[in-house]
C-alpha cells in the first residue's frame, strides 16, 4: 500500500537499502551547500521573489492555478525548490552505481512529497471536489480499497475491460504449427501475394506476453511485417508455474533453436533472419554467437532492439545492484520457484513513479476518474512469471556482466563471444528508455563484427518497439556510419519522420533474397497446424 512516507514505501518495495544508500552519499559539505541554497531560494519563493517555475510539460502542474493563485504558485515553487536541493544531495563523484542507488532513492523521495499527491495540495482536485460535492472523493475511495486487496495496494493503470487477446488484440491471421512444454510457434498467414525467400523469426521476451508486438489492428508489428511481404514467424512463451523453475538461459536457449529449426523446415530455407525485443534479444544474440561457435550457418540477419548487452552501462537497473537486494530476490524466487509477474511490474513501476504511480494516484483516487483504456498498458498489466533458474541468470549476467568479455559467459558448451556476430544486424535504442538506455543500447554495434546499422526511436521502452508508421508526431535517427560514440554517430546519423519499422522492412527485405509464392498453407510434413493464432500459451494465467 502507498504511504505518506517514501522510507515506508521503499521499505514495502524491499528496496529499503537504496534508501539508506541516499543517506549515506550525503556529504557535509554537500548538505550544508545544498541547504544554504535551499534557503535562499525558500525565502525567494516567500517574499514572491523566485523564478522557479514547472517544467512545461509536467502534467502535475497543468492546471492555471499554479501561476494565477500566488499561494499555489508559491507552493509549487517551494517544492521545486525542495526537489532540485533533494537531487542535489547525490555528489557527481560517487562510484556508477553508488550514484545510480542515490539518483534513484532522491527521485521516489522527491516524487512521493509532491503537493500534487495530496487533496489539499492539487488544486484541479480541489475544484473536481467542489464541483461535484465529494463523489470523487468517494469513486476514489472504492477504487482505493479495491486496489489495497487485488493489487497490492498500487493505484490501477490502465482500464482493461474493453480489451480481450484474440478478439481485439493478437488478431493477426496465423497458426500454431509447432507446440513444446516451453513455447508454442506462430506461422503468420502472408498478406502479399509472394514473400521474401529468407524467413523471419521474432525471439520475444521471456518476461511478458508476446503480442505486445501484434497490439491492435493498425498498431500490430506482426499484421506490418507480413504486409511488407516478408515471411514471418513469432515464438509464443509460456507462462511458466513453480513446477517449471529449472528453466533458465539454458533451456530458453534450447527452446530458440528448436523453433529455428522448425522455421527452416517448414521454409526450406538454410538460414532465417532473427529478430529480438529486449530481453529475447539478449537471447537472440546468444543464440546467434552460439550458432557461430557451433559453426551452424543459419544466420542471415539479427535485429535487437531495446537490447543492452553491458550493464555498467548507465541506467535506472543500476540502482537495484546492492548484494543484499540481489541476495533476497534470488532467494524470494528459489522458495517460490518462480519471481511472478505483479512484482516485477512494481518495481519498473517505482523505476518511473511520477509517471507510473503518482499520476494514477491522482487520477484515481483524487479526481475519481477511472484509468484510460490503453492497449500498451492492456498488455503490460496481463503479467508473466520468471522462472528461478532464469531469474538466477538474469541476476548473474547482471552482476558479472561478463557477456561483453568474450568467452566469460558459457552455455551449452560454447563460451560465447558477441564478436562472432558477422552477420548485418540493425539494433534499435529508444530516446527515452528508462530500462535500456540508447546510449548502452549502441554499444552493441561494438561488440558484434558485422555491418551494423542503428536506429534510435523517440518514445520510451515499449512505446518505440509500439511505433507503427502513420503518426506524424513520431520520429527516429537511421545511420549506418558507425563512430565510436552514440552522441558521434547521432550528429551524423539522417532524422525521419515516422516508424523505425519502415527502414529496417526495408533494410530486411533487401538481405532476404528474391520474392517467392507465398504459401498458401501454413506447416509441412511433421509439423502440422494445430490451431490458430494466437495460440494456447499466450491465454494462460499468472500466479
Amino acid at each position: 500500500m502507498l504511504t505518506d512516507d517514501p522510507s515506508a514505501a521503499l521499505k514495502e518495495m524491499g528496496l529499503h537499502d537504496i534508501f539508506h544508500a541516499y543517506t549515506h552519499a550525503i556529504r557535509p559539505e554537500t548538505f550544508l551547500k545544498t541547504s544554504s541554497d535551499l534557503y535562499f531560494n525558500l525565502l525567494q519563493v516567500a517574499a514572491g521573489t523566485s523564478d522557479i517555475k514547472p517544467d512545461s510539460k509536467d502534467w502535475r502542474f497543468r492546471d492555471e492555478a499554479w501561476l494565477k493563485s500566488p499561494a499555489y504558485k508559491r507552493l509549487a515553487q517551494a517544492y521545486l525548490a525542495m526537489s532540485d536541493a533533494i537531487e542535489a544531495m547525490v555528489p557527481d563523484d560517487l562510484p556508477k552505481d553508488e550514484k545510480a542507488r542515490a539518483d534513484f532513492a532522491a527521485s521516489v523521495f522527491a516524487s512521493a512529497i509532491s503537493p500534487t499527491n495530496a487533496l489539499w495540495g492539487n488544486p484541479e482536485a480541489m475544484k473536481r471536489t467542489i464541483e461535484s460535492g465529494g463523489t470523487n472523493l468517494w469513486a476514489g475511495g472504492m477504487a482505493l480499497w479495491r486496489d489495497m486487496f487485488d493489487n497490492d495496494g498500487l493505484p490501477q493503470q490502465v482500464d482493461d475491460s474493453s480489451f480481450e487477446v484474440g478478439r481485439n488484440l493478437a488478431v493477426t491471421p496465423g497458426s500454431v504449427v509447432l507446440r513444446t512444454e516451453m513455447f508454442e510457434l506462430i506461422q503468420y498467414k502472408p498478406a502479399t501475394e509472394t514473400v521474401k525467400q529468407i524467413p523471419v523469426i521474432l525471439i520475444p521476451p521471456q518476461i511478458g506476453r508476446y503480442y505486445f508486438t501484434d497490439l491492435a489492428p493498425g498498431r500490430s508489428f506482426a499484421e506490418y511485417t507480413v504486409s511488407q511481404g516478408l515471411h514471418y514467424f513469432t515464438v509464443s512463451w509460456r507462462n511458466p508455474s513453480p513446477e517449471n523453475r529449472e528453466w533458465g538461459l539454458e533451456e530458453y536457449l534450447e527452446a530458440a533453436i528448436q523453433a529455428t529449426e522448425a522455421v527452416l523446415k517448414i521454409t526450406g530455407q538454410k538460414k532465417a533472419n532473427f529478430v529480438g525485443f529486449c530481453a529475447g534479444g539478449m537471447l537472440t544474440a546468444i543464440m546467434v554467437a552460439w550458432l557461430a561457435a557451433r559453426k551452424k550457418d543459419w544466420v542471415n540477419t539479427a535485429t535487437l532492439c531495446v537490447t543492452m548487452m553491458n550493464y555498467k552501462a548507465e541506467a535506472s537497473l543500476g540502482a537495484f545492484r546492492l548484494p543484499a537486494m540481489l541476495a533476497v530476490s534470488k532467494a524470494k524466487s528459489q522458495v517460490d520457484g518462480v519471481l511472478q509477474g505483479k512484482d516485477l511490474a512494481k518495481v519498473f513501476a517505482w523505476l518511473r513513479p511520477n509517471d507510473l504511480i503518482w499520476k494514477y494516484w491522482v487520477n484515481n483516487y483524487l479526481m475519481g476518474d477511472t484509468p484510460p483504456a490503453f492497449d500498451i498498458l492492456a498488455w503490460n498489466k496481463d503479467s508473466t512469471n520468471l522462472p528461478a533458474k532464469l531469474h538466477q541468470d538474469f541476476l548473474h549476467l547482471f552482476e558479472e556482466n561478463d557477456l561483453i568479455e568474450p568467452g566469460e559467459f558459457e552455455i551449452l558448451g560454447e563460451a560465447i563471444d558477441l564478436g562472432r556476430i558477422k552477420c548485418d544486424t540493425f539494433i534499435v535504442g529508444a530516446v527515452t528508455d528508462h530500462l535500456t538506455p540508447w546510449k548502452g543500447c549502441y554499444e552493441t554495434v561494438h561488440l558484434v563484427s558485422g555491418k551494423s546499422t542503428f536506429a534510435l526511436s523517440n518514445g520510451g521502452h515499449i512505446a518505440a518497439l509500439v511505433n507503427p508508421p502513420g503518426n506524424n508526431k513520431a520520429y527516429y535517427w537511421v545511420g549506418d556510419d558507425i563512430r565510436p560514440t552514440a552522441d558521434e554517430w547521432l550528429e551524423h546519423a539522417t532524422k525521419t519522420t515516422g516508424s523505425w519499422w519502415e527502414s529496417w522492412a526495408a533494410w530486411c527485405a533487401t538481405r532476404s533474397g528474391k520474392n517467392i509464392v507465398a504459401p498458401a498453407l501454413p506447416g509441412c510434413d511433421g509439423l502440422e497446424p494445430i490451431c490458430d493464432a494466437p495460440g494456447t500459451y499466450v491465454r494462460e494465467q499468472s500466479l
